[in-house]
C-alpha cells in the first residue's frame, strides 16, 4: 500500500512540474475574447501557425487568426501548419492587430 501511495505521489508531482499546459481555447476563441474587450493576460491558447514572419518588425511573428500575431524574440522553431500552446504574457493593439508576447 506504501508503494503505491509513494507511487501515486511520485506521478502527482511529475505531472504538475512538466509538459505543456493544457489549452483554455483556440485562437479563434482568443480573438472574439479580445474584441469583445476582454483581457487576456495569461490565457493558455492553442494557436496554429497560419504565416511565421521570422523578421517582422516585433520580432518573430506567428499569424493566426484575423488580426492575431504571437511574437517572440527568440525563434520559435515551428513551420506553418503547426499547432502550439502559449501562455499570453502582454497584448497590445497596434493598427487593428493584436502583437502577443507569449511564453510555452
Amino acid at each position: 500500500m506504501k508503494k503505491i501511495l509513494l507511487l501515486l505521489g511520485v506521478a502527482i508531482i511529475l505531472t504538475a512540474c512538466g509538459g505543456e499546459k493544457e489549452p483554455e481555447m483556440t485562437h479563434q476563441e482568443f480573438e472574439s475574447a479580445l474584441n469583445d474587450g476582454e483581457d487576456m493576460t495569461g490565457a493558455v491558447v492553442s494557436v496554429e501557425v497560419k504565416e511565421l514572419a521570422p523578421d517582422s518588425a516585433f520580432g518573430y511573428n506567428i499569424q493566426a487568426g484575423e488580426h492575431l500575431n504571437f511574437v517572440s524574440e527568440s525563434n520559435p522553431n515551428v513551420e506553418v501548419g503547426d499547432e502550439i500552446v502559449v501562455e499570453v504574457t502582454e497584448i497590445r493593439s497596434v493598427m487593428g492587430s493584436y502583437i502577443i508576447n507569449y511564453k510555452r
